[in-house]
């Protein structure tokens, strides 16, 4: 694909540990996808578990790569271009240093396993903002149907009043740094979910401390495709 002359369904920014680290081995293989190289991975040995469990609770993040969201996925606004976003994003990263992520711990997040940070997120939280509003003017507003449809979610009037100005109602202050694990888990029986938690901290809470080094672009070429690792840009504020 030229990039330029065909653009992606939709583009999203987000945080991704160094490619080829243990801590992206480590989540690609859990989810069954490298974004970066496009390879697959065989179920990772979970005990309690079967392949076909695995896959289907691990279905929806698969599809969205490894990461954690900086700038949920959004289609470029009319005139604009992916070298305009790349080159917003430098900027961005021109104003932020390289910095140690708190220790992950794997948490139930609304119903579904994440990995989320224990400790002090001000400086996370305030970096997810910048992406928000700085690259806001480079997406294109949600057409009136998808809009009605995500405003039938169980929202508070301030996520109402979020999603209507920013597109997306997880942002500032109800912004929550996470790495998806699984998708929802709400009807899965309890030894399931006891058996992906255990597995999640064996992989996980035993890994070296993650770095927050850089930002990412990824793509969605065609609706409904796998998300694609296209360029990461490295902090260097």
């Amino acid at each position: 694909m030229n990039s330029e002359q065909l653009l992606p369904y939709r583009c999203a920014v987000y945080f991704v540990p160094e490619v080829h680290s243990d801590w992206w081995q480590a989540g690609s293989q859990w989810l069954g996808r490298c974004a970066a190289s496009g390879a697959t991975y065989a179920p990772p040995d979970m005990p309690g578990l079967d392949p076909a469990q695995w896959r289907a609770l691990t279905a929806d993040p698969r599809r969205y790569g490894w990461h954690a969201t900086l700038k949920a996925p959004f289609t470029l606004a009319n005139g604009q271009s992916l070298a305009a976003l790349r080159s917003a994003m430098q900027a961005l990263a021109s104003q932020w240093p390289a910095f140690d992520l708190p220790p992950l711990q794997v948490s139930d997040h609304g119903g579904f396993l994440a990995l989320r940070p224990q400790g002090d997120v001000t400086q996370l939280n305030a970096m997810a903002a910048a992406c928000v509003q700085q690259l806001h003017p480079l997406a294109q507003p949600l057409p009136d149907a998808e809009l009605a449809r995500r405003r039938q979610a169980r929202l508070t009037p301030e996520q109402d009043r979020l999603l209507l100005a920013w597109g997306y109602p997880w942002v500032l202050d109800h912004f929550q740094f996470h790495l998806s694990l699984t998708g929802p888990l709400g009807t899965s029986p309890p030894e399931v979910k006891a058996a992906f938690f255990q597995a999640a901290q064996a992989r996980f809470e035993t890994l070296p401390v993650c770095r927050f080094g850089q930002m990412a672009l990824f793509i969605e070429p065609r609706r409904g495709a796998d998300f694609e690792l296209v360029v990461t840009m490295d902090l260097h504020g």
